[in-house]
């Protein structure tokens, strides 16, 4: 990892095509599968659309966006991390961040296709409470809920 310090930082739109493209490569290697919306499209749904549900934070390495989380105090609705940095902390800083913030209780959903998200949910304790698909991308999905201690 760079050497760096990694902050945390609340959305802001001068990110929005770096955060897209980190946040569309990512989704693609989980999933494998091509992101369904324009580029266009998703950089107005980061700006206009996630902000009225859910507070958007960033993850930020010398002004590189290497992680975005959105979430509110009952669920997340996006973690992402870079594919070159997955695996290094920057997911579970986000989501300590998030769990503190929360009423106690969070639910996410996850693909089933997406067994790094699954392993890292579960670490982090997350338990499974449904599956089905009812998603865009029309693949199996995971919902899970995590219950503070």
């Amino acid at each position: 990892m760079n050497q760096h310090k990694m902050k945390i930082t609340q959305y802001n739109s001068k990110y929005a095509e770096q955060t897209v493209d980190m946040w569309r490569d990512s989704k693609e290697r989980a999933i494998g599968q091509k992101e369904i919306h324009s580029f266009e499209n998703h950089v107005y749904s980061l700006d206009q659309i996630l902000p009225e549900q859910f507070q958007i934070d960033l993850a930020l390495i010398d002004e590189k966006v290497v992680g975005v989380i959105a979430y509110n105090e009952r669920e997340i609705s996006q973690l992402y991390i870079h594919v070159d940095y997955q695996g290094i902390g920057i997911g579970q800083k986000l989501l300590d961040k998030v769990k503190a913030q929360s009423s106690g209780r969070l639910t996410l959903y996850t693909f089933e296709v997406n067994e790094n998200a699954q392993r890292f949910y579960e670490k982090h304790g997350f338990e499974v409470i449904g599956r089905g698909h009812e998603n865009e991308e029309n693949l199996p999905d995971i919902q899970y809920e995590w219950i503070s201690q």
